[in-house]
C-alpha cells in the first residue's frame, strides 16, 4: 500500500492560483498512474486530472482544461497540480490517488491521500 500526502491547499481569491503537491511514500511502479480528484460540499468525488508517472500525456476533466496542469518531478518523487484562474466552482477537498489504469473512474485507484482543502473566495 502506498501512502500519499497532499499539501498546498489553502484560501485564494477568485482568479488566483495554487499549486498542490502529492508525495508518495515509495517509488512508483513503471505502470503507475497518478490522479487528482476533488469533492465539493454535497457533491460526489470527481476526476480532475491524471498523468502516467513514466511518460505519456496527461488527461483533464473538461471543467479544468486550460486552467490546471498536472506534472511530475521524478527525482523528487512528487506529483503536482498547478491550478490557475480559480473560481468558486473549484472549491473542494482535493485528493491524490495512484493506480495502474488511465481511468477517470475513482474505483480504478488503489491508494488515496487524506486530501487538502482548497477554498476560493469570490
Amino acid at each position: 500500500q502506498v501512502q500519499l500526502v497532499e499539501s498546498g491547499g489553502g484560501s485564494v481569491q477568485a482568479g488566483g492560483s495554487l499549486r498542490l503537491s502529492c508525495l508518495p511514500s515509495q517509488r512508483p511502479y513503471s505502470r503507475s498512474v497518478y490522479a487528482w480528484f476533488r469533492q465539493g460540499p454535497g457533491k460526489e468525488r470527481e476526476f480532475v486530472a491524471l498523468i502516467r508517472y513514466h511518460g505519456g500525456s496527461a488527461l483533464y476533466a473538461d471543467s479544468v482544461k486550460g486552467r490546471f496542469t498536472i506534472s511530475r518531478d521524478n527525482p523528487k518523487n512528487t506529483v503536482y497540480l498547478q491550478m490557475n484562474n480559480l473560481n468558486t466552482e473549484d472549491a473542494a477537498v482535493y485528493y491524490c490517488a495512484v493506480g495502474t489504469q488511465d481511468s477517470t473512474n475513482r474505483a480504478a485507484y488503489d491508494d488515496w491521500g487524506q486530501g487538502t482543502q482548497v477554498t476560493v473566495i469570490s
